[in-house]
């Protein structure tokens, strides 16, 4: 039996290594944690960045991942404590992002500020316990390549953003949004598609006025 199937295994042991790299009601791995197992354990690209002021929540038993030439901006905050946070080449996540995994962000992507994106949601069906002790459940956040977030975005668990989309400031995306999109609101809409035959972006009251 391996050392990881060992520690699953027994709940005393799994109780002991969880207190050893995370402190008792803390989301913040302990200090040995940061400095001699993630440099080793997690996977970083060549060229990639994460500026100084980042607060990185990364633990061993979930995967982090930055490709290469990305960075992650300052006051930002990754925590990949309950899910995986895969983030591709060539990408910035923005000023004071938050993203809880988990998270997978292809390839020439774009987070402005203050970007929300939150693989997990709060268990709360049970009235006798604080929401805070019912657990969580999670859904994969997936942004495929070239999209554009704009500043204050929130995505929510389970949605997939398609490829060469723009999500507008502020909105709040609650719902697939397909490739080649301009969505905005709250809960965000799409209200622009590329037209792949024609070479232009159109408004989606154009296409039905067409159709009708």
């Amino acid at each position: 039996m391996g050392l990881k199937n060992k520690i699953k295994s027994s709940q005393k042991l799994k109780r002991l290594v969880h207190w050893m790299l995370v402190p008792n009601g803390q989301a913040r791995p302990r200090l040995w944690v940061k400095l001699f197992v993630n440099s080793f354990y997690h996977k970083k690209g060549s060229g990639a960045r994460i500026r100084r002021r980042t607060r990185i929540d990364v633990l061993p038993w979930n995967s982090f991942q930055l490709g290469a030439n990305s960075t992650i901006e300052d006051f930002s905050t990754i925590n990949n404590g309950v899910g995986a946070v895969i983030i591709g080449k060539n990408t910035r996540i923005g000023l004071g992002n938050t993203i809880i995994g988990p998270v997978t962000i292809k390839d020439d992507v774009r987070l402005a500020q203050n970007v929300v994106l939150s693989g997990l949601n709060h268990n709360y069906e049970d009235v006798s316990q604080p929401i805070h002790a019912q657990g969580v459940s999670t859904a994969t956040i997936v942004v495929k390549e070239e999209t554009w977030i704009g500043a204050n975005v929130t995505i929510v668990a389970g949605v997939s953003i398609g490829k060469h989309c723009i999500i507008a400031g502020g909105s709040v995306v609650t719902k697939d949004i397909p490739d080649y999109s301009v969505a905005v609101g709250n809960p965000a809409r799409v209200i622009k598609q590329y037209n792949h035959y024609n070479g232009e972006w159109e408004s989606l009251k154009r296409k039905h006025a067409i159709i009708s």
